[in-house]
């Protein structure tokens, strides 16, 4: 068990973490397991107390369990992995890593040109061909091959996703936990050398980050995609699959549907995957439009799950009064919540709490600036027109995310260009579904 980044003691029996950052109030027994958790010692769970309180944690994202070298009753004989596919014949062929490391690989050939190609490039690393006249889309498409799977998991690849003969191996042990329904590697994106690679290297949204996590709506990662990921296939079925009406976004729907139904889903970065670049920087873009249109479906089918921003009242007072101009306001609401949190944590000092408010109000600035330059610029851009105090938005916001950015200077130029592309796509589901509301704001009372 390891200790996530945001767990902290602020006071004695008192601990801080997860994601959504929530409270632990624990006796002394539990402080000082997580004193040891928190300091990198060996935990010992030797009760049914302890083994709550690690549930917790874990649950929480607050804990990660450490599974280096823990044995699996789960092996590559478990898993067989289906592969959607269309005009790539390639990618289906460099899938040999793939076909090696799992009992059996079926490619759905999702309405290509060239079915000969596809199927010569099955038959080429030993996998079923499964041909589908017209094009049904990525998620309709691996549903049909899922049906033909007889082994306990499923493992959903790409056809431009490279795995390597032991992608498998961080995995698995995951499955030891009945309640873990769903493993996802960490799909990084090759470096060519060139100024596309390079960016999405850095800045692809199929990389969730080098931290492990336990993913599920409004946490540091809600979401894994689908370029790669280990499913159950008893979870998979009872779920139906996934939403073959959704051309994008179809991965974080059955996640959230997974969530959703009370199972967990690890995100395990000592797996990974490599995923091609995109070709072009229209493609890319293009992408992100594609990657933006979903959101208006999936608000509407996961209310609380999507939102531009979720944030505290407090917090929306504060930065209002900021764009307003009106900065003794905006001191006066921090001071007024930062008085509240002291009163209502009697164990914390003022300093705690000051500092836990300030951390907690700069968070909400960060969603706010990069909410203005994604989802909300085609207003902001409007208004920033007639109105000054939009213009000041608009300021504050880019220049936040440029010094919120440890991406080199260009890079966090291109970056601000893709959160707008996004947003566009945002913008265009939310006509398309007559629906804003993959574009409110939703504020909390904590």
């Amino acid at each position: 068990m390891s200790a996530d980044l945001t767990l902290r003691r602020v006071a004695p029996g008192v601990w801080v973490g997860g994601a959504p950052m929530r409270m632990f109030r624990v006796s002394d027994a539990g402080d000082e397991i997580l004193g040891q958790l928190d300091s990198d010692r060996q935990v010992s769970a030797n009760n049914e107390a302890a083994r709550h309180l690690l549930r917790r944690l874990v649950d929480s994202g607050a804990a990660h369990p450490v599974l280096d070298g823990v044995p699996s009753r789960f092996s590559g004989r478990d898993v067989t992995a289906v592969v959607a596919v269309r005009d790539n014949p390639d990618g289906v062929r460099s899938l040999g890593d793939l076909s090696a490391s799992v009992k059996s690989v079926v490619v759905v050939d999702d309405g290509s040109g060239d079915p000969g190609a596809h199927s010569n490039a099955a038959r080429d690393i030993g996998a079923e061909y499964l041909r589908l006249a017209n094009s049904v889309g990525p998620g309709a498409a691996r549903n049909v091959g899922a049906k033909s799977v007889k082994t306990d998991l499923i493992a959903f690849v790409d056809s431009d996703v490279q795995v390597s003969g032991q992608w498998l191996a961080p995995l698995l042990p995951h499955f030891e936990d009945e309640a873990v329904e769903v493993v996802a590697p960490r799909v990084r994106t090759r470096d060519r050398g060139d100024p596309i690679s390079a960016y999405e290297a850095n800045s692809s949204p199929l990389d969730m980050g080098s931290e492990p996590a336990n993913v599920r709506p409004g946490s540091v990662v809600s979401h894994v995609p689908t370029a790669a990921l280990l499913v159950r296939s008893e979870v998979f079925s009872v779920l139906g699959g996934f939403n073959p009406e959704l051309r994008f976004g179809e991965d974080v729907d059955l996640v959230w549907r997974v969530a959703g139904d009370g199972g967990l889903i690890r995100y395990e970065p000592a797996s990974e995957v490599m995923h091609l670049p995109r070709s072009t920087w229209t493609e890319l873009l293009l992408q992100r439009i594609d990657y933006g249109s979903s959101a208006a479906e999936l608000a509407e089918r996961h209310p609380r799950s999507l939102s531009p921003v979720v944030l505290s009242a407090s917090s929306a007072g504060v930065w209002l009064n900021v764009v307003a101009g009106h900065p003794l306001r905006a001191l006066a609401i921090a001071v007024y919540s930062g008085i509240a949190l002291a009163r209502k944590l009697d164990q914390v000092t003022p300093a705690v709490a000051a500092r836990l408010v300030i951390a907690g109000h700069l968070g909400a600035g960060r969603q706010l600036a990069r909410a203005a330059v994604r989802e909300w610029w085609p207003v902001l851009a409007v208004a920033s027109v007639v109105s000054r105090q939009a213009r000041r938005a608009a300021l504050l916001a880019v220049v936040a995310r440029v010094l919120d950015d440890d991406r080199p200077p260009a890079q966090r130029v291109i970056g601000i260009v893709d959160d707008m592309a996004y947003g566009a796509g945002v913008w265009k589901g939310a006509v398309r579904r007559s629906s804003a509301k993959a574009l409110l704001p939703r504020l909390t009372r904590k």
